[in-house]
């Protein structure tokens, strides 16, 4: 009878430890060095490990995830799961969960998914955006102070904008490799571009105007990781 008991209070207990956690698997054409153990990354916070990494007869490399159910809502069909360096800069890799779009319903117990890759390229990518939106910025100044009274009031400022925004915040989501990148090379590009805008305003007496931009930058030089 005490061995029944005892049976029943280790399969509860079992069965109480999975519904604490979200199970899915990730299919990855390359792991980029992820081992058994790496951490789940979102937005900064470890909500989960790497349980196991197989190589399948598709050739695909399957890596098995268990996600904390109080973080659960984070892997929705509207999230992509990418590999990075752990944020901790402990030479390890991490599975960073970005969620691309506000809600999306929660991905079910046992899921199997696509992984998505970051290109080498991308943040460069992204600086030739910021770089070539301040150029025409730089290059429109007449014109929108002309039909709009200032340029803060133009779409192409507000995009440049939100650009800053987005990259301030893959700064703060990302590893140490990805900060820094982003803190040496990008930035004193970005800020020097700007210093060129407002070079030109100042030619109008509207440089005041640069400041938004410029405030941003200036935060995300001084972001520590």
């Amino acid at each position: 009878m005490k061995r029944i008991v005892l049976a029943s209070i280790l399969l509860l207990a079992f069965w109480g430890c999975k519904e604490d956690v979200l199970n899915i698997k990730i299919r990855y054409d390359q792991i980029q060095g992820l081992e058994k153990g790496n951490h789940v990354v979102f937005e900064r916070n470890y909500i989960g490990n790497v349980k196991d990494i197989f190589y399948s007869a598709e050739g695909k490399y399957v890596v098995d995830v268990v996600i904390n159910k109080a973080f659960a809502n984070a892997a929705s069909d509207n999230s992509e799961f990418f590999i990075i360096d752990d944020p901790k800069g402990n030479n390890k890799k991490a599975i960073e969960i970005v969620t691309t779009r506000g809600g999306g319903a929660t991905l079910e117990n046992g899921s199997t998914l696509e992984g998505s890759t970051k290109s080498a390229n991308d943040l460069d990518q992204i600086g030739d955006k910021i770089y070539e939106g301040l150029e025409n910025v730089r290059k429109g100044v007449e014109e929108f102070i002309e039909s709009l009274g200032g340029i803060s009031e133009s779409d192409e400022f507000k995009r440049l904008e939100r650009e800053l925004k987005d990259l301030a915040e893959q700064m703060t989501r990302s590893g140490k490799s990805v900060h820094d990148k982003i803190q040496k090379e990008l930035l004193p590009k970005i800020k020097e571009e700007i210093e060129k805008l407002r070079k030109r305003l100042r030619e109008l007496g509207r440089d005041e105007e640069v400041e938004p931009l410029e405030t941003q930058v200036k935060k995300m030089m001084k972001r520590q990781i």
